[in-house]
């Protein structure tokens, strides 16, 4: 046989390698899974799909030069940033849907209800913010103090262990036990208003220095009449280090919780200047000491 008929013999039989290079394919390389994204926030007042373009940091974007500081992933302050807004231009109305007077205060209102009742006022627009959060964490964590000092802790309301109020004492009482809801939250609250105020949540939280706000922080002046105002937000110049926060309020009557306006330095817009003039900080419709900032424990 010739060389060549036996060379195609050969590869015919599949016994000759062909000139064209192997291709060998390449090991399997290990799967990395994607990451699972953040779990959207949870406002569970909304009646309608939650809209991250309608959020608080999406429509309050830091003063010139600033950035917002560094929140830990699903806290409160992370959280607040999400608060929903209503749309631009809304009015801020009453509990009984009066509008408010003045309507120069606010810069945004927060999509939240108030309720029917005057009960929603200061103190309580920031009992009522932080319950809400809290109760997208663990509802056991829900508690505030009374003006009279006792401790109510959500879990023991839904278990049955309620109160009632005799004269100036406070005792225990029975009441329902139901499971824990948002709307057995919302009447734990009504509660919480109608027997907390600015003087249990100043002795509540814990004072902290005007300059270390963080977002959740509460400047609160106790008393009758006191106030308190939530800080939604907080801003730093990296160079200068100064510092700018968004705040909220409700205020009497019971009203839409709103986001404040800086109506003495309107080109800020709706942030603050954190400092305290002659031991002042002054807001829309009250003056806060400098020594009233506090922290939730």
């Amino acid at each position: 046989m010739s060389k060549s008929l036996f060379i195609v013999s050969l590869a015919a039989a599949g016994l000759f390698a062909s000139a064209e290079p192997l291709l060998v394919p390449p090991p399997e390389q290990p799967l990395i899974p994607s990451p699972t994204p953040a779990p959207a926030p949870r406002y569970d007042w909304l009646t309608r799909p939650y809209n991250a373009q309608a959020a608080l940091a999406a429509r309050f974007a830091p003063p010139t030069g600033c950035q917002r500081v560094a929140v830990a992933s699903g806290s409160y302050g992370e959280w607040l940033r999400g608060l929903p807004l209503r749309p631009r231009g809304t009015a801020v109305r009453l509990h009984d849907g009066r509008l408010k007077d003045p309507q120069t205060v606010h810069a945004a209102v927060i999509d939240i209800d108030t309720g029917p009742r005057d009960l929603q006022q200061c103190a309580d627009a920031a009992i009522r913010l932080r319950a809400e959060y809290q109760f997208t964490q663990n509802f056991r964590s829900i508690h505030f103090y009374l003006t009279s000092g006792h401790d109510i802790w959500f879990g023991d309301w839904v278990a049955g262990q309620g109160f009632r109020v005799q004269g100036e004492e406070v005792l225990p009482a029975s009441r329902p036990a139901e499971a824990p809801t948002h709307a057995a939250l919302r009447r734990y609250l009504d509660v919480m208003f109608t027997y907390a105020g600015t003087l249990s949540l100043s002795r509540e939280l814990r004072p902290v220095p005007l300059t270390q706000a963080q977002p959740g922080d509460v400047l609160v002046q106790g008393g009758s009449p006191g106030h308190a105002v939530t800080v939604l937000d907080v801003a730093e110049h990296p160079s200068t280090h100064a510092r700018y926060v968004l705040l909220a309020q409700s205020y009497m009557p019971a009203q839409d919780m709103h986001v404040l306006r800086n109506v003495n330095e309107p080109q800020l817009g709706a942030w603050f200047r954190l400092e305290a003039s002659n031991g002042v900080f002054e807001t829309p419709e009250w003056e806060f000491g400098a020594d009233q900032l506090k922290r939730w424990q």
